[in-house]
């Protein structure tokens, strides 16, 4: 993500559900109205001049069928790439953050914690846990020389960050070797020093150096060229903190009382067999993972160590439950979400906006309906405030009946290096960024 994200934290969210207050959005989301409008409304000064010297979709070839899907340019023969960092502003000099040391650990909270993603109104701002931070960035195989920072060279004081960890992303029939770009963050202070350009290729000159030479990102601002555009959706678990907060609003003709009532849901699961994941269920997990993710254009191709990783439930960060036949025994369904707080910006009765992201989900037996409802109420026992979904993967058709309301975030997603010739449909997407 870059460092000025509009967070999937955005207020503003209609919480009265009749169709005339929340319609759903107009189809004017495709690529080609997105990069229309977006051309429309830029002067010339600032097109992207960065962007444009590298090799991602650009504006001018949307729609043009004749270019090939695949790697746009070749990989360099690993001798020669650049060996030695790129040039920093003579205060700055780079840094590898190691996410092992408590001391840095903390550096890179802190920076994120205070300079990260904020929404338009400067209402809420993102706050990794540390724990969450630690697992993000350290998965099966990945490289501390893709954890970058950038120290001021007289206080050493740590002032701006950018991630890269590695992954395998099927595109179509495609198993490529990528590294997924994270938390570009630059101090508040230092936003006009240019920055930014330079650790986005530093880290990719980093990733080069691992012979891979694709990548995946996400962004809440229009860069050259999203290969979907996703709109995230916000369910209230805790009606009164988030009105409270700004969040969201009463509805028109809605009292307090009223809006807790239409959210309210059940004390238990409904499904039997409904429970916790454990490290048993990994190679189940797995296959019905694999299995559902398979359909979709653009997907990670998890193995049992992903799948251990990213999904096995770790506290405040990542939490899984699957369905498990009472009969056969057999692994049905599965849900998980992972935890990502707000800090409330400003606000005398609140500091933390606790906020469940919905993950990877697979349905075969019980109804998706169903199965996000039961992962709704487990979110509300856990005391999340609320549950944010993307409209990705099969997401919509649970999304309006289980009284998901649309955001003001979209959230673009990227491919370096990766051209894929039709923008895909939010439904077509099978990845989820952290």
């Amino acid at each position: 993500m870059t460092d000025n994200n509009s967070p999937p934290g955005s207020p503003k969210v209609n919480p009265d559900h009749n169709s005339e207050a929340n319609p759903l959005p107009k189809d004017d989301s495709s690529l080609e109205n997105i990069v229309r409008r977006f051309q429309d409304s830029m002067s010339l000064a600032k097109k992207h001049k960065f962007w444009e010297t590298q090799p991602v979709g650009q504006f001018k070839d949307v729609g043009d069928t004749s270019l090939p899907e695949g790697p746009i340019e070749p990989p360099t023969p690993l001798s020669e790439v650049k060996q030695e960092p790129y040039n920093l502003p003579s205060p700055y000099e780079w840094t590898t953050c190691d996410m092992d040391s408590e001391e840095t650990c903390n550096e890179v909270y802190n920076l994120l914690k205070n300079n990260y993603v904020e929404d338009d109104e400067n209402m809420f701002r993102f706050n990794y846990s540390k724990e969450f931070l630690r697992w993000a960035l350290r998965p099966p195989g990945y490289y501390k020389s893709w954890h970058i920072g950038v120290r001021a060279k007289t206080s050493k004081k740590l002032v701006a960050f950018i991630t890269g960890v590695p992954a395998r992303i099927r595109v179509r029939d495609e198993v490529v070797k990528m590294a997924e770009i994270n938390f570009l963050c630059v101090h508040k202070k230092l936003r006009s020093k240019r920055l930014a350009p330079v650790m986005i290729k530093e880290v990719t000159r980093r990733v080069h150096l691992e012979n891979i030479w694709q990548a995946a990102y996400t962004a809440g601002v229009v860069l050259p060229t999203p290969i979907t555009t996703c709109q995230y959706w916000h369910r209230s678990l805790n009606p009164k903190k988030l009105i409270d907060v700004g969040f969201s609003r009463l509805g028109p003709r809605m009292t307090m009382s009223r809006t807790i009532k239409l959210y309210k849901l059940p004390d238990q699961p409904a499904t039997p067999g409904f429970r916790k994941m454990e490290l048993r269920d990994v190679p189940a997990v797995t296959r019905l993972l694999r299995n559902y993710l398979s359909q979709f254009v653009v997907s990670p191709d998890f193995d049992e160590n992903d799948v251990e990783h990213w999904l096995l439930p770790t506290e405040d960060v990542v939490d899984s439950y699957l369905v498990e036949s009472p009969k056969t025994h057999d692994i049905t369904d599965f849900c998980s979400f992972y935890t990502l707080p707000s800090s409330i910006l400003g606000n005398q009765n609140y500091s933390i906006l606790k906020a469940a992201y919905s993950y990877y989900n697979v349905s075969t037996k019980t109804p998706l309906l169903q199965l996000m409802n039961d992962a709704l109420i487990v979110a509300k026992k856990k005391d999340f405030d609320v549950f944010n979904a993307l409209d990705v993967m099969h997401n919509e058709s649970f999304l309006k009946e289980l009284k998901f309301g649309p955001g003001d975030g979209q959230l673009h997603y990227y491919l370096y290096n990766y051209r894929i010739r039709n923008a895909l449909r939010t439904s077509e997407l099978g990845l989820v960024l952290l």
